[in-house]
Formats: C-alpha cells, sequence, structure tokens
C-alpha cells in the first residue's frame, strides 16, 4: 500500500501500488464542481491514467487551472483531428495560433469551406465524443514512431521526433487516429463537455470554455489585425520553408542558421521602417502626428522596438524624443490598491492622468513645459528642471502599458497620435497540431531577462507571471485592436537561441516548489529544439534586450 498526500483535501489516504490518478481521485471523494482533467504528481503534471508507484503529493487539477486547460485543449484538438480524418482521409487540419479567445485552424482538402463542412464536422466530432473512446498512450523506439509517422504522411511529426534526440517516444492512438502531443491528454473523450467550432475567415476556430466559468464558452473577440499579423508571418514562413520546429531543427543541422537568423533580422527591420514611413507620409499629408504611443505585454519587446523605430525616424528627418510614463505615477498615498489592499501599480489610475494629458496638450500647443521625475525612494513626483517645447521636426516616443487605452489621452485629436502594438506572436509550430504559446516565448525572454538583470530566480519569475498575466488580459489586451500598426516582435529562431540560456536557471528551480511543474514543463517545450549560438545576432536585435550585448542602452 502507498501513502498518498491529496492536496486539495489535506488528507492522505493509503491506495494499492500501481493505482492511477484516476483511482485515487475516486477515492478522495472530492467533490470538485468541474471534476479534474489531470493532476500535478510531486509538483510534475501527469494524465489521470499515470500510474503511481511510490508515496506521493498529488494535486487534481480541472480546467480553471492554465496546466488543465492546456490538457483540455489538447484533449479537444485530438478529438478535431481524428473528425477531419474521418470525413476527409486525403485532407488535413493545422492548428495554427490563438485568436480571438479560441484557436485559428487552417483545413486543407481541396474546396473551400462552407458552412456545412464546418457543421460536419461538428457533428463528427460530438459523435466521438459521445462513443468515450480512450485515448491510448503508447511508448515504442523513436524509429518506430517516425516510421510510423512518415508512413502516414505526417512529416512534420517524423522530422521534430528525429531531430529531439530521444531513445524513447510517447505517441497516442484514439481509435485508428494516431497523433503525438507533448503533454497529458484526459483519459478519454467523454471528458470533453463544452466545445464549438466556426467558420471563421478562410479556416476555423475551435472555442473553448471560459477559464472562470468552464461552463460557458469564451467569447469570441474581434481580432483582425492580430490574425492578420499572424497570417502574414505564416505565409512568410512558408517562404522560406520553415513552418514547425523539425523545419527549423533540420536546417540548423544542415548548417543555414545563419541564414535564418539575417533574413530574420532584415524582415524585422523592414517593418520597422515600413511603420516609420508611414508615420513620416502621414506627417507629410498634414495629419501632424506629433506622438507615437507604443504598448504591448511584458517581454515584447516595446523598448528597443521603441530605439529602432527612433533610428529610423532619424533618417526621415524627424527628430524623437522619449518621454517615460513612470515618471507620471500619483504620489504612493494615492496608488489604487488591488483586491488584496496591495498597491496595484499596473493599474491606469497609477497614473495622474490629467497632470499627464494637460503637459501633452501644452507641448502640442508649442509651449515649453518642465517635465517630471518620479522618485521611487521617497514614491513622490517632484520637479526634474529639464525643460521641454516641440518644433516641427520633433515627435514624442510614449512606450507603456496603458499607450493604446483611450483613457489615457481622450482629449489629444487622433490625427496627432500613432498607435503602435507590439508582442511576441510566435508563428512557428512545434507540428502541426501542437501550436507554442506566445506567452511561453514572452515568460521564456522574461526567466532570463530577470535573471541576468534583476537578481530573480526562474522561480521567483515563475511566481509573479499569472499576476502578471491577469494585469495584460485587464489593461492591455482589452485594446490591441486600436492600434495603426501591429509589430511582431518574435524571430524565426528565437526559441532556438533561449535555449542555452533558459535550460540552466530552469534547471534550478527545485521540485518541492510549485513553480517545478512550470520548469519542468518548459525545460520539456525547449528540449525540441536544436540548439543555436547567439554569436551571430547584430547587437541591434530585440533578442539583445534579453541575453544582453545589445548597442542600445536601457
Amino acid at each position: 500500500m502507498l501513502q498518498i498526500y491529496c492536496k486539495n483535501s489535506n488528507q492522505t489516504k493509503e491506495f494499492p501500488e500501481g493505482s492511477s490518478l484516476l483511482d485515487i481521485y475516486k477515492g478522495f471523494e472530492l467533490q470538485m464542481p468541474y471534476g479534474t482533467v489531470s493532476a500535478k504528481v510531486n509538483n510534475k503534471v501527469e494524465s489521470l491514467t499515470f500510474r503511481v508507484y511510490g508515496n506521493k503529493d498529488v494535486e487534481f487539477l480541472d480546467i480553471t487551472n492554465p496546466s488543465g486547460m492546456r490538457t483540455y485543449v489538447r484533449s479537444l484538438c485530438f478529438i478535431l483531428v481524428k473528425a477531419v480524418e474521418d470525413l476527409y482521409p486525403e485532407g488535413n487540419i493545422a492548428l495554427e495560433h490563438p485568436v480571438s479567445k479560441g484557436y485559428f485552424c487552417k483545413l486543407h482538402i481541396n474546396r473551400p469551406i462552407e458552412l456545412d463542412i464546418v457543421r460536419n464536422i461538428e457533428q463528427k466530432m460530438q459523435e466521438i465524443i459521445d462513443e468515450d473512446i480512450p485515448f491510448l498512450r503508447i511508448e515504442s523506439h523513436t524509429d518506430d514512431v517516425v516510421r510510423l509517422f512518415r508512413e502516414r504522411g505526417m512529416i512534420d511529426k517524423a522530422e521534430l521526433l528525429e531531430t529531439s534526440g530521444q531513445l524513447y517516444t510517447s505517441y497516442y492512438r484514439l481509435g485508428s487516429t494516431v497523433d503525438y502531443y507533448y503533454g497529458s491528454l484526459v483519459p478519454s473523450t467523454g471528458y470533453i463537455r463544452n466545445f464549438d467550432i466556426m467558420k471563421y475567415y478562410d479556416g476555423l476556430l475551435l472555442r473553448i470554455p471560459n477559464r472562470t466559468n468552464p461552463a460557458k464558452l469564451e467569447e469570441v473577440v474581434k481580432q483582425d489585425k492580430m490574425l492578420e499579423v499572424f497570417q502574414e508571418y505564416h505565409n512568410w514562413n512558408k517562404i522560406l520553408g520553415i513552418n514547425t520546429v523539425g523545419n527549423l531543427n533540420v536546417a540548423c543541422n544542415k548548417g543555414f542558421a545563419t541564414e535564418l537568423i539575417n533574413v530574420s533580422e532584415a524582415l524585422q527591420e523592414k517593418k520597422i521602417s515600413q511603420i516609420a514611413d508611414e508615420i513620416t507620409r502621414r506627417n507629410q499629408n498634414g495629419e501632424r502626428i506629433k506622438l507615437v504611443l507604443i504598448s504591448g505585454p511584458s517581454s515584447s519587446g516595446k523598448t528597443t522596438f521603441s530605439k529602432r523605430l527612433s533610428v529610423q525616424l532619424m533618417t526621415n528627418g524627424i527628430k524623437p524624443f522619449p518621454i517615460s510614463m513612470d515618471d507620471y505615477f500619483v504620489n504612493r498615498e494615492n496608488t489604487p490598491l488591488d483586491e488584496n489592499g496591495q498597491h496595484d501599480f499596473e493599474s491606469l489610475y497609477a497614473l495622474d492622468i490629467p497632470f499627464f494629458e494637460k503637459q501633452l496638450q501644452e507641448l502640442l500647443a508649442g509651449k515649453e513645459v518642465e517635465l517630471p521625475r518620479f522618485n521611487f525612494t521617497t514614491g513622490r513626483r517632484e520637479p526634474s528642471g529639464r525643460k521641454l517645447r516641440i518644433n516641427d521636426s520633433m515627435i514624442l516616443i510614449l512606450e507603456g502599458i496603458h499607450a493604446l487605452n483611450p483613457a489615457l489621452t481622450p482629449n489629444i485629436p487622433s490625427e496627432n497620435k500613432y498607435k503602435i502594438y507590439v508582442s511576441a506572436l510566435t508563428t512557428i509550430l512545434l507540428d502541426n497540431h501542437n501550436y507554442i504559446p506566445t506567452t511561453d516565448n514572452r515568460l521564456l525572454r522574461r526567466i532570463i531577462r530577470d535573471y541576468k538583470y534583476r537578481n530573480y530566480s526562474a522561480e521567483q519569475t515563475i511566481s509573479r507571471w499569472p499576476s502578471v498575466r491577469a494585469g495584460e488580459d485587464k489593461w492591455i489586451f482589452p485594446y490591441q485592436e486600436n492600434a495603426d500598426a501591429m509589430f511582431n516582435s518574435a524571430l524565426l529562431f528565437e526559441l532556438a537561441v533561449l535555449k542555452d540560456y533558459a535550460e540552466p536557471i530552469l534547471r534550478k528551480v527545485p521540485n518541492n516548489c510549485p513553480e517545478y511543474s512550470e520548469a519542468h514543463r518548459l525545460l520539456r517545450f525547449l528540449s525540441y529544439f536544436v540548439s543555436v549560438r547567439d554569436s551571430e545576432l547584430p547587437p541591434t536585435s530585440l533578442l539583445r534586450e534579453f541575453l544582453g550585448g545589445s548597442s542600445f542602452r536601457y
């Protein structure tokens, strides 16, 4: 008999050796309103079919937990893949990226995607769910698994596994359909209770349950500009022949890493140049843009982007002047409080908006103002002695999380503003059925930067990440479609470069802390990439903001 401690109920019970997590869940008689989809075993996420052969700490997860939601979405994706395979044996589907609070999928069946096709797929998915078919996990020699996928024409998976360096590989079977997923699945299709699929532009949108109220689906949010950026970069990846991590690994192993770095960096510089040219063109057409507002989530590279944009503006004869939003904080005692009674520095109202807008209006009217300076030691704003008056050749650059929020500059005429949204929109796929979350890209950047420049451990950065994400959901993402331009700061080769920096930091996270499960997941994810050295990166590369070696001052 084994001693199993359940964190959900703070109880310890005995179970026979070899019990599955599902057996243990039933044994503890937990009353989880949305049931369970996976569990942490000694702070490592496992499927409910996982069998236990030693004393363990166990925490059961539902879909309100990020790890639980990932398990649910993977399982739902496999059901979608099987439905497409059953209905259109010669076709295929690719899960490309998250958008509109769902997942955009490209269906390839050699005919236009009409509503009847979408209805047929949805009906077939529901039939598969109603049959409650088990997801079978099978472990084999990697060579045998690669051969299986090649025989089925799934070259993306074969290349991924061939270049992973693993002796054994686990894949999944759902009826006659086989697939590969790098995380846990639910035990059977009957665990999927809530989903929808709809026609969305030239593809499909897979809709998932709301993260706080799984009884409801997420609302479809209009994100045309975001979708356009994703599609543009997916098309560019196809031109380069690098759609998946397997493609990237093969190219790097053949010695093409330097070429990929050069092309990717040139593409970003071209995009920045185009944005600078658009700002210049509008000024020449009489719009008189005097304020460039740059927003984006944590670790999206806003600072380096603003510096590179400033360089491009100068080549067009425009003199940029940066303004720090930090200097417009209200005095510490006036800072709003969050739900825990702590100072909420992420809130829009942590800024003195009336004072900020008054100074902007005076500057735009040609008046001279004295810029403030916030003293973080005393927690108070004070005069800086720096005077500013802008002329026709100058433009203000304002970078901050609230830059696209209309409440920040409500009385500044729209023709005087140009709004830019910056984010790391990862467009390379692990394989056609495993997308790479953009949040993982940003989290890895932040882990490296925090460790290198702020003396934070990966454990500390991971523990803060949920509150960072909550702030983004509240203050950044709702306004991203307000942008005049969107800039993708992710680089095609990026994760292969971050790998060597992130892995040693992540390995320092002890397995007796809750953050170990996320560190373990990220380490497993990075293991799929062939390493690329950063020596080829130019000193102006956006990645230098996180890795060091930049020619810009921060």
